[in-house]
């Protein structure tokens, strides 16, 4: 008599214990042995993917700069994007750390490696990859039933943008990240990916580091017919090309400015951040009619 409620134990905790696994960025498998409810996000991307894909509640601590949306500005900080308090994250226990490699310490990723905790890492390369992404944290959430649509929406928002801007006349523009030194980002970035989408062609995109440092002459050389920055707080943005008077951005009036957090973050905003781009460059090219 006493088999039936043993194999009914050992049967539910089964099913409350299937692990959940999937694949990161980087192709690698991360298993939880179930939902993950308290997770480490290290980077601000990630945050928002979190909270996207309906596990906002579920992030106990994160990094300088996660501000979005508004309920991240509340969650405890452990450091920034390149250095955290590793000693805190262990006391904090989570369950699931979410990281970004690029702006982590090599150092400090190897030494939570160490602690067995899954670890996800986030480093969308394409657009495409946004809400396969936010899908995927939403599996080792287990909150596909939010995740799902938000990517679906995703999904149609970027369908949408490829098919109005397929075929636009190709612009050739710079894409300035910081003018303190000033640099920009290759073909390889993310970035890239929504330049390309809307018929943008970046004039560093061949160069081999993901984030070159450039110099004045060598984007006078390429003479870009649009020159686009952030409102991000630098220095003299786009305004620093405006002594040069002969460059085909500045004859063109096609120095634009954009909401740096939409378009340098990989997370669901970025889709919003390349539709602004899009209407920019399109605004370049009726430029080209213009007397």
């Amino acid at each position: 008599m006493k088999i039936l409620p043993t194999l009914f134990g050992l049967l539910y905790a089964c099913q409350a214990g299937a692990a959940i696994t999937v694949r990161d960025d980087d192709g690698v498998p991360v298993t939880v042995q179930q939902p993950a409810r308290r997770i480490m996000s290290l980077a601000p991307h990630a945050t928002e993917l979190l909270f996207a894909a309906g596990g906002g509640d579920r992030i106990i601590g994160t990094v300088s700069y996660s501000d979005y949306p508004p309920a991240a500005k509340a969650i405890p900080r452990v450091g920034d994007n390149r250095e955290v308090d590793l000693e805190r994250i262990i006391a904090m226990k989570p369950d699931l750390l979410v990281v970004w490699l690029h702006g982590s310490a090599p150092r400090q990723i190897d030494a939570l490696r160490q602690l067995g905790i899954p670890m996800f890492h986030s480093e969308p390369h394409k657009l495409e990859a946004i809400p396969d992404s936010l899908l995927r944290l939403g599996q080792l959430m287990g909150t596909e039933a939010v995740a799902q649509p938000a990517a679906a929406e995703l999904r149609q928002q970027l369908d949408a943008l490829a098919a109005k801007y397929a075929g636009r006349p190709p612009v050739r523009m710079f894409y300035q990240v910081w003018d303190k030194p000033l640099y920009t980002l290759n073909g390889a970035h993310i970035v890239s990916d929504s330049i390309r989408l809307c018929g943008g062609e970046n004039i560093f995109g061949k160069l081999k580091t993901i984030a070159p440092t450039v110099n004045v002459e060598a984007v006078l050389q390429e003479d870009p017919e649009a020159i686009f920055g952030t409102a991000e707080k630098n220095y003299g943005g786009v305004n620093l090309w405006r002594r040069y008077a002969s460059m085909k951005a500045v004859r063109n009036g096609n120095l634009f400015t954009l909401n740096g957090e939409l378009l340098n973050r990989a997370g669901p905003r970025m889709i919003a951040g390349t539709a602004a781009l899009c209407e920019k460059l399109e605004l370049a090219r009726q430029h080209r009619t213009q007397p």
